[in-house]
């Protein structure tokens, strides 16, 4: 009887064990097949060149073709949703940008919860927006607009890219930080509401840096100064807004992600090659022309950034009064 007790014993630690055993070698083995990374943006944004610029690189480090999905629409959230209920074997991947921080709270209804379905992987790089506004508009520091828009009151016009857009969130973040009453004038993107801006039809914009850089470059824009905590390499000269507003910062930042529940050892293996990525200098000169800072960690570091982002932009959209259905 011990002795027949004892072989199911071990039966059964050998059942146990081989399913173990084939999910180490599977994760081990991974990727098997091509890798799909999902945008939630249309091709030719900075979310959509990051994609393709680190999907290249996992493909060249890996072995496997990682394809980048353009799902735009309702700011991100339908790619984000579509991630969340893919399955997770590591061969859906999503795009990170701060729509998934600031979304939680802008929308009143979502069919997923990102920081629940969603396991960060690594972040990638982060770029500042940038104060910029029309080359007529009388003013060149932070203290000046902050000053006009206080004796003027509902007449600068702010540009945006769309409610609840990071460049949007920038502005509101000043907003009330400073208290200053400015009008928000959206569009559907970027490229139209600078198209404006150039044009003096708005007087000011929290620009994203990629599309916007070409414009401070030949001068058709005039830079105030940068969202982020400490100065831009890719205008050096030009100073942070946190030097005359303390705490204010924002910035784009990008990074990946799975399904939760992606078996750890794959995300480890992807952490870890985009964390050499990273460290290539090429990759940091491609990045640099984008205004980025490269921002290599763990998976929890990237994680503990959304859920950090999470709850500060929660308190800026309901300050701003901002709600999609």
């Amino acid at each position: 009887m011990k002795h027949s007790r004892r072989k199911f014993l071990q039966l059964t630690a050998s059942a146990i064990a081989v399913p173990a055993l084939s999910r180490i070698a599977r994760a081990e083995a991974y990727p098997a097949r091509p890798v799909r990374i999902v945008v939630g943006f249309a091709p030719g944004g900075g979310t959509d060149i990051t994609a393709r610029l680190i999907g290249h690189q996992l493909n060249e480090r890996l072995g496997q073709p990682f394809i980048v999905e353009n799902r735009p629409g309702a700011g991100a959230n339908i790619a984000m949703e579509a991630v969340a209920k893919a399955p997770a074997d590591g061969y859906t991947l999503l795009l990170v940008s701060p729509g998934a921080a600031i979304n939680a709270t802008l929308y009143e209804r979502l069919n997923y919860n990102f920081i629940r379905d969603i396991a960060p992987i690594a972040g990638i790089h982060r770029t500042p927006n940038v104060l910029a506004v029309h080359p007529s508009f009388p003013v060149k520091t932070v203290p000046e607009f902050i000053a006009y828009a206080k004796a003027n009151p509902h007449t600068v016009n702010m540009g945006s890219s769309g409610i609840g857009a990071s460049d949007h969130m920038s502005g509101e973040l000043f907003r009330m930080l400073v208290g200053v009453d400015i009008v928000h004038v959206h569009y559907r993107g970027a490229a139209p509401a600078l198209t404006d801006l150039l044009a003096g039809q708005v007087q000011a914009m929290f620009a994203p840096m990629a599309p916007a850089l070409q414009h401070f470059k030949a001068e058709k824009l005039r830079t105030v100064a940068v969202t982020t905590a400490i100065r831009s390499e890719a205008l050096p000269g030009i100073p942070t807004i946190a030097e005359f507003i303390p705490g204010y910062e924002t910035s784009t930042w990008y990074g990946l992600a799975a399904p939760m529940h992606t078996p750890a050892p794959i995300i480890d293996t992807l952490n870890k090659e985009i964390n050499a990525a990273l460290a290539d200098p090429m990759i940091g000169k491609q990045l640099a022309e984008l205004g980025g800072k490269m921002t290599p960690g763990s998976a929890e570091d990237f994680g503990k950034l959304i859920a950090d982002e999470t709850e500060k932009w929660a308190k800026v959209v309901k300050f701003s009064g901002a709600k999609l259905s």
